[in-house]
């Protein structure tokens, strides 16, 4: 049989080459997200600015297994007590506080980062002094040796530093050298004492130089055993996690991004497989009926096809390795690049998902194998030899199974998104596989659903095509299977990215107008050192023209309930300006109560969570702090802008820079067209400032909605991008196929345009009946996720999407039937036919 099979691959090339394409295409796209998923999983990042410390000691970056979004930082107490365990011969502390150096009142670093640190964990990097000397006492820094080129600053001379978000000037006692260019922020070196009372009094880390000789593992243990759960120690690659705050936020997303793509690619994968397998088997059905006529068993023939299948699958599989290691990578860097995760995480992709990509592919090609080719395998002779003319049988009981088995699944995960899911994060997860597996169902049916539409568009077809109308229209009844077979891989084309497209236009219009509308702020003042100071605010009041001024801070906290924590948004403002500044309509209590230990919420989310105005609220914030602060006040529910509300001077302390770097500014009626140009002049004059109007806020919100759409887009354009070849595949093959057919119509009186006409006649009929179906699968991710999203059955976005989707796929019809016809005509007709 092997030979059988390897000399059959050998004089079949055509149909196995598209074959062996939709495997090693399948392959490499599920090894791509299988990397993305296990990058997701390990989440490591290199060390940066920590690299000379073999073990780290931080901060426990979670909270009830949810990851923190702020840095959750350390007691300094921790650096004694580790530095006595046995095999560490020094613990350094070490702290990162926002501090930009100014020139001519202006950043040097523009909006790069610039942070201050302890000279003592210098060495850790390492830097060391290429001038100067150490700072010894208050007031004295350590510029490196690129912030002091910049600032044209030497040992000696003074330098005005922003830190806590006011300049104070320092005398330059020194400069440093990087070695290894591992840290890729500007880096200002106070004494050890100054950097930790800028942080606050507490550290970030503690760097751990082993004794020579020592095992970092042991090592590592023993520090493990002396700091408990006060808090976490780190080695190898996830050293860099102590320097990223905030990164482990990000894994959530990376894993339930690759799991719902991923998952979605292998069932898109295994239907293509499945689709292009069957199709070049349905096309050998003479030669399987010659076969059974000779003598072959259908074992024999079994094994034949079996035999076929491994080869084509295990050369696809291991062709495909370094192209999925490539995709994975492009998909990890969209990732990067939108801000999803930090470049600094490193991406891996190890022999797991290799080997679930060829699992995948075989699996596919095996099912493919089992269910097109038993038919071909158990059929008599003489009714094999009739029916490979025809192939008009396609109805059994297990396909009718799996098919109602796929559309189940389908309206299952619409219905739950619409009654069951929240408007959130998680909400694509259940929408977006609705219409694949709706897709897939349809698909299965197709032969059927297919017949019975072109009875239905006879009438209309015969009125306007003539001739070639009525050609097209027996073809398609008596070959239903065939022209079924060109229909499914377009309507997971057209399902797949009016979903997806629409899903994602929905949430940008809700996203965008909500947000609007939450602002009523006229203009917004942006920090770029640090954040505010705590009178700034005060003298923005102050300026003529101004009607109101808010801090605005964002972060994200949890608030502690029976039934687990719930992470939720949180927005810190100022008593005396929240009313102005965002619509916040309150039904109880009062905003200008918000100073201090208290919360404002809204009525929906005190009913959650069982309290009223005037009880305190158990949560954490984003850095892991305990509070309880006293309710104020109740607004109005807004579901689009679910936050909790705290004072900016309470919650700001809690974030990784420890300011609020935004300013609503709400300006008058009457104050005319000059208050701009005093708020400027303010803005000028608080280093690192910037002005903007409040759209800049909606936009910014828009960004970060965003990070996931570039990602989103890049995923779909690969699945849109293989089943658009399959589409080409199937179509290309079936025309081929048919070049005798073609030979025959000419010999007996047809014109190369009227084969021609025929077949465009045949495309449109394609076209519509998949345009159809798809629309509707597309319907159980769009209809669910808009009711979610906006209370409207329909989407938001151009209806420019939509024709776009389903214009290209008509090109994609008619370019992989026309053309290759077109081709294949040009020899003589007597001689297509003699070569079938």
């Amino acid at each position: 049989m092997w030979r059988l099979a390897l000399r059959t691959l050998k004089f079949r090339r055509t149909s196995f080459i598209a074959t062996f394409l939709a495997m090693f295409l399948g392959a490499a796209i599920v090894i791509g997200c299988g990397g993305l998923m296990e990058t997701g999983v390990r989440m490591a990042a290199e060390p940066q600015r920590l690299d000379g410390a073999p073990v780290v000691v931080t901060g426990e970056q979670t909270y009830d297994a949810t990851a923190l979004t702020e840095r959750h930082r350390i007691d300094p107490r921790l650096v004694g007590e580790v530095a006595r365990v046995q095999g560490v011969r020094t613990a350094v502390g070490d702290v990162s506080v926002p501090a930009t150096v100014l020139k001519d009142g202006k950043p040097v670093t523009g909006k790069s980062a610039s942070y201050g640190h302890g000279w003592a964990s210098a060495r850790l990097t390492p830097y060391t002094l290429a001038a100067g000397k150490t700072p010894v006492a208050g007031g004295e820094v350590v510029l490196d040796a690129d912030l002091a080129r910049r600032a044209g600053a030497r040992p000696g001379s003074a330098v005005d530093i922003v830190v806590q978000g006011t300049a104070r000037r320092f005398l330059v006692s020194g400069i440093a050298e990087q070695h290894g260019d591992r840290n890729p922020d500007a880096a200002v070196f106070f004494t050890d004492d100054e950097a930790r009372t800028l942080a606050g009094g507490r550290i970030d880390s503690v760097g751990v130089l082993p004794d020579p000789g020592a095992r970092v593992t042991a090592v590592a243990d023993a520090v493990r055993a002396e700091v408990g759960d006060r808090a976490e120690v780190l080695t190898g690659e996830r050293r860099g996690l102590a320097e990223l705050p905030g990164t482990l936020a990000s894994q959530r997303t990376v894993v339930i991004l690759a799991a719902v793509f991923g998952s979605s690619v292998v069932l898109i994968v295994m239907f293509g497989v499945a689709s292009t397998l069957g199709l070049s088997l349905q096309q050998r059905a003479r030669e399987m009926a010659l076969l059974r006529a000779v003598g072959s068993t259908p074992h024999q023939l079994r094994r034949m096809i079996l035999a076929e299948t491994a080869v084509l699958s295990v050369g696809s599989v291991l062709l495909a390795l370094l192209p999925g290691y490539a995709i994975g990578r492009l998909l990890f860097g969209v990732l990067t690049s939108s801000g999803v995760v930090s470049s600094a995480i490193v991406y891996h992709a190890g022999w797991l998902p290799m080997a679930v990509g060829a699992v995948v592919t075989v699996l596919a090609a095996a099912g493919a194998t089992r269910f097109a080719g038993r038919r071909a395998a158990r059929t008599e002779p003489v009714a094999a030899l009739a029916e490979s003319t025809a192939g008009t049988r396609w109805f059994s009981v297990p396909r009718l199974l799996l098919a109602l088995f796929f559309l189940a699944n389908g309206i299952g995960l619409a219905v739950a998104t619409a009654t069951v899911m929240d408007d959130g994060p998680t909400l694509a997860s259940t929408a977006g596989p609705a219409s694949v597996l709706f897709c897939i169902g349809l698909a299965l049916l197709a032969p059927g659903i297919t017949k019975v539409m072109v009875a239905l568009l006879r009438l209309p077809v015969r009125a306007f095509s003539g001739l070639s109308g009525r050609l097209a229209l027996r073809n398609a009844a008596t070959a239903n299977v065939r022209m079924a077979g060109a229909v499914a891989p377009i309507v997971l084309l057209i399902g797949i990215a009016t979903g997806t497209l629409y899903m994602q236009s929905t949430e940008d219009h809700v996203s965008r107008t909500s947000y609007d509308r939450n602002i009523l702020a006229d203009y917004v003042l942006d920090s770029t050192t640090g954040g505010f100071a705590p009178g700034v605010v005060d003298r923005v009041r102050d300026t003529p023209g101004v009607a109101a001024a808010s801090e605005f801070v964002t972060s994200r906290g949890f608030v502690d309930r029976a039934g687990g924590p719930d992470q939720v948004d949180l927005r810190g403002v100022s008593a005396d300006g929240v009313r102005q500044s965002l619509d916040l309509p309150v039904i109880a209590g009062s905003l200008t109560g918000l100073r201090g230990d208290t919360v404002a919420l809204s009525d929906k989310k005190a009913r959650e969570y069982g309290v009223k105005v005037g009880e305190r609220l158990p949560m954490h914030l984003g850095d892991g702090t305990a509070v309880r602060p006293t309710v104020v006040a109740l607004y109005r529910d807004n579901p689009k802008q679910e936050y909790l509300t705290l004072p900016a001077a309470t919650l700001a302390p809690h974030t990784g820079d420890g300011l609020p770097h935004q300013i609503l500014v709400r300006t008058a009626r009457d104050a005319g067209a000059g208050v701009h140009e005093r708020l400027a002049a303010l803005a000028a004059a608080v280093p690192g400032t910037e002005l903007d109007d409040s759209s800049s806020l909606a936009g910014r919100n828009n960004q970060i909605q965003q990070i996931l759409v570039s990602a989103n887009y890049t995923i779909v354009a690969m699945i849109v991008g293989y089943a658009a070849i399959t589409v080409v595949n199937t179509l290309v093959s079936v025309t081929r196929k048919r070049r005798a057919e073609f030979g025959l119509q000419r010999l007996t009186g047809a014109t190369r345009a009227q084969v021609l006409g025929m077949l465009t006649v045949e495309g449109l009929l394609t076209g519509v009946v998949a345009t159809v179906l798809g629309t509707v699968a597309s319907a159980t991710t769009i209809v669910p996720y808009s009711l979610v999203k906006s209370d409207s059955y329909l989407p938001s976005g151009s209806i420019g999407i939509y024709l776009a989707i389903v214009g290209g796929s008509l090109l994609l019809v008619f370019g992989a039937t026309l053309l290759p016809s077109w081709r294949g005509m040009r020899s003589p007709a007597v001689e297509t036919v003699k070569a079938a």
